[in-house]
């Protein structure tokens, strides 16, 4: 199910980026779906197109259509290379940390750990964060539209979803704080993509 899923959502996303005249983008992928036994509910695509779905996320995803849901969701990172802005992300994060310590160098060390310390909440709450929660808005969309184009109802994310979201119960930190939308931050946008 993994690999026909998989090559179903390759194929669909091969034809987004031709319509899109941007195939050249998906020179390099070597598609590959592997199903691997652990409790965990996850699943990743790595940048080369190599996805990985663990069986603890199927009780969850309940059928293939489930399944397209975190497959499409999961390679829609990978084509947007999601890693490699979070990557300059981190760079412009860190170059800000260098030259806030250039210019922190002749002041106390109270007042220099101060600014790090403001630092430090201010890039993750202020920047890396938000940014995240974005990529996750576009990775949940797109995954939508190559699931549809795939010929999965996009329809069945909503269930995926709320139970994914009731799996959590009371373990998920505030939105302001996470990486990902809050879960009905996620279902609210969900019902607005669908259409689309």
């Amino acid at each position: 199910m993994v690999q026909r899923a998989g090559g179903n959502i390759q194929r669909a996303v091969g034809l987004f980026f031709a319509r899109q005249q941007m195939s050249s983008r998906l020179s390099g992928y070597a598609w590959e779906f592997n199903l691997v036994q652990d409790k965990a509910k996850n699943a990743w695509c790595m940048p080369g197109g190599k996805v990985c779905v663990y069986t603890g996320i199927l009780p969850m995803t309940r059928d293939e259509s489930g399944l397209a849901v975190v497959m499409g969701h999961e390679i829609a990172h990978a084509v947007a290379n999601h890693s490699s802005e979070r990557m300059s992300q981190q760079l412009l994060v860190q170059m800000g940390g260098a030259a806030l310590s250039t210019s922190m160098a002749r002041s106390p060390q109270q007042t220099q750990n101060l600014f790090y310390e403001l630092f430090g909440v201010g890039s993750q709450v202020g920047l890396l964060l938000p940014y995240s929660r974005v990529q996750e808005s576009e990775a949940d969309r797109l995954g939508l539209i190559f699931m549809a184009m795939a010929g999965y109802d996009p329809r069945v994310a909503l269930g995926f979803w709320q139970r994914m979201a009731a799996s959590q119960q009371g373990q998920a930190p505030s939105e302001f704080l996470s990486t990902h939308p809050s879960d009905v931050t996620r279902i609210n946008n969900l019902k607005v993509y669908i259409p689309e």
